[in-house]
C-alpha cells in the first residue's frame, strides 16, 4: 500500500514499479543478455519504462522523442543512436519476444487449470492503419474504421453518406489473448502480417501457424474464442479436424443442418422458438440491465457431420441476437447460460485492441523496415503486458491511482478504466521521480 504523501515515500513507490517491472522482464533480460551487449540490455530495459512515461496517440512514437526522453537535451541524439542500435541490431530476433509471451500465457492457462477453472483463448484481428506513409516495408490496402467513424452522420451536420469503405495504407494485425472468466486476460501473442513485398502472407496460412501453436501447447486444455471474422466452414472444419474446443459467433445467413436433416439458414432454425429461460444480465457496455434469452439447437455443418450445437442469445428488442455453435455440450439451460458468458468475455480483447491503438499508439512507429517496425512494436506489447500484470493487486491499484490520478466527478469516478489511470499515474509517478536505471537527464 501506498502511505504519505513526502518525497521519500513517492522515491519509495517508484522504485516498487521499477523494481517489478524489472521481475516482470527479467526472465526475457537473462535470455537477451546472452546474445547481445549488456549495453542494449539496458537500452531496451530503459526504451520499455520510456515508452510507459511518454508513450501517446497525439505525441506518437518518434525516435528523436524517445531519445530525448531517454537522455535528455544536448544528448538526446546520442539516445536516438542507442535505440536504433537496439532497434536494428541482428542479434536477437522478435522471435525472442514472441516466445516470451507464450510462456507467458502458458503460466496463465496452468493457474486456470488448478482449481479446474475454464481457460479461454480469445482471437481476434484488426489492423494498423498508416495512411501517411507510403515508403515503409509491408504496406498493404486496409478498409479503415477510423474513417468509416469519421463519416457517421452528426446532428445538425448532414453529409450524404456513402456504403463505399475507405481504404488506406496499412498492416493486417492478428491477436490473441488468454483469460479465465474472471480475472486479467494475459497477451499471448501478436503478429501482423501483409500480403504484398518480400514478407507476403496469407491470413489464413499465419491463422494456422497460430492454431497449430496453441494445439501443441495446450490441446483440449482451453475453449478458443472466435467472433464473426472466422465464421466459415473452411475454418470451422479445421478447428473440428485438429479436434478443438470452441465457441464461434456465426453469421445468421450461413446455412447449417437443423435436427429436422434440412439446411437452413442460421436465423431460420430458431425462429418462432420460445427461449428455454430468460435472466436479467448486467450489459457493462452500456450499464444497464437487459432481459436477455437463450436457446440452443443440435446442429452440424453441410460440408461435415460432426456435431455441433447452435447457441441462440436474444438481446431484447432492437437488438441482434447472437447465434453461436460450439462443440461443448449443451443440454440445458445453465450449459447454455456458460456458453453465452464465455463469450461475452471476448469483450477483454476488443477493449486491448483499442487501449493499444489508442493509449499506446500502435499506429505511430515512423520505421521503414520490417522487422525493425515489428521489434518495435513488440517491444511496447511487453509494455502493455506489464501493466496488465499490474492490475491483479487490487488493494494497490486503488490506492496508486487515486493518489497519482484522481479523477473528480461521479462518472469519471465511476467508469470503468483502471488501464488508462494506472499508465497515467505510473508516468506522473515517474516523471516526477525518475526511475533508477534511467541515465539522469541533462537540460539543453
Amino acid at each position: 500500500m501506498i502511505k504519505g504523501t513526502s518525497k521519500a515515500a513517492k522515491k519509495q513507490a517508484s522504485w516498487e514499479r521499477e523494481e517489478k517491472c524489472w521481475k516482470f522482464l527479467q526472465p526475457f533480460l537473462e535470455q537477451l543478455h546472452g546474445l547481445v551487449d549488456r549495453r542494449i540490455v539496458k537500452t531496451w530495459l530503459n526504451l520499455v519504462m520510456v515508452i510507459l512515461m511518454h508513450g501517446h496517440r497525439d505525441h506518437g512514437w518518434l525516435l528523436s522523442e524517445l531519445g530525448d526522453h531517454l537522455l535528455g537535451g544536448e544528448r538526446g541524439p546520442a539516445g536516438v543512436k542507442r535505440i536504433a542500435s537496439l532497434l536494428h541490431s541482428v542479434k536477437w530476433e522478435s522471435k525472442l519476444i514472441l516466445d516470451y509471451l507464450w510462456k507467458k500465457a502458458n503460466q496463465r492457462v496452468k493457474e486456470l487449470r488448478q482449481p479446474k477453472d475454464a481457460a479461454y483463448v480469445i482471437w481476434d484481428e484488426s489492423v494498423l492503419e498508416q495512411s501517411e506513409r507510403l515508403k515503409a516495408e509491408g504496406l498493404c490496402a486496409v478498409r479503415s474504421t477510423k474513417a468509416a467513424r469519421l463519416k457517421r452522420i452528426k446532428p445538425g451536420y448532414f453529409n450524404p453518406p456513402t456504403d463505399r469503405p475507405i481504404f488506406v495504407p496499412g498492416i493486417n494485425w492478428l491477436q490473441v489473448l488468454v483469460t479465465g472468466m474472471k480475472g486479467t486476460p494475459v497477451l499471448a501473442h501478436l503478429c501482423w502480417w501483409t500480403p504484398r513485398g518480400e514478407k507476403a502472407s496469407k491470413k489464413r496460412e499465419e491463422e494456422s501457424k497460430i492454431l497449430k501453436k496453441v494445439l501443441k501447447m495446450w490441446g483440449r486444455k482451453v475453449i478458443h474464442i472466435w467472433d464473426r471474422g472466422f465464421a466459415g466452414s473452411p475454418w470451422t472444419i479445421l478447428a473440428l479436424d485438429h479436434d478443438l474446443r470452441f465457441i464461434l459467433r456465426w453469421n445468421k445467413n450461413y446455412h447449417l443442418i437443423g435436427s429436422d436433416g434440412r439446411k437452413h439458414e442460421a436465423w431460420k432454425i430458431s425462429r418462432s422458438k420460445r427461449s428455454w429461460e430468460d435472466r436479467m444480465i448486467w450489459d457493462a457496455r452500456r450499464r444497464c440491465h437487459r432481459k436477455t434469452g437463450v436457446i440452443a439447437f443440435p446442429v452440424h455443418l453441410p460440408e461435415d457431420d460432426r456435431p455441433l450445437f447452435l447457441v441462440v442469445s436474444r438481446l431484447g428488442y432492437g437488438r441482434k441476437p447472437w447465434d453461436l455453435i460450439t462443440t461443448e455440450p449443451v443440454l440445458n439451460p445453465e450449459q447454455a447460460w456458460n456458453i453465452i458468458f464465455a463469450y461475452a468475455r471476448r469483450w477483454q480483447i476488443e477493449m486491448s485492441l483499442r487501449f493499444t491503438k489508442s493509449e499506446m499508439a500502435f499506429a505511430s512507429p515512423r520505421l521503414i523496415q520490417w522487422e525493425a517496425r515489428l521489434k518495435f512494436l513488440l517491444i511496447a506489447s511487453l509494455a502493455y503486458a506489464f501493466l496488465l500484470a499490474l492490475l491483479p493487486d487490487t488493494d494497490f491499484l486503488l490506492a496508486f491511482i487515486s493518489r497519482y490520478c484522481h479523477r473528480t466527478g461521479k462518472w469519471r469516478r465511476a467508469i470503468s478504466a483502471p488501464l488508462y489511470r494506472v499508465r497515467l499515474a505510473l508516468s506522473r509517478l515517474w516523471l516526477d521521480h525518475r526511475p533508477h536505471s534511467l541515465p539522469t537527464l541533462i537540460s539543453g
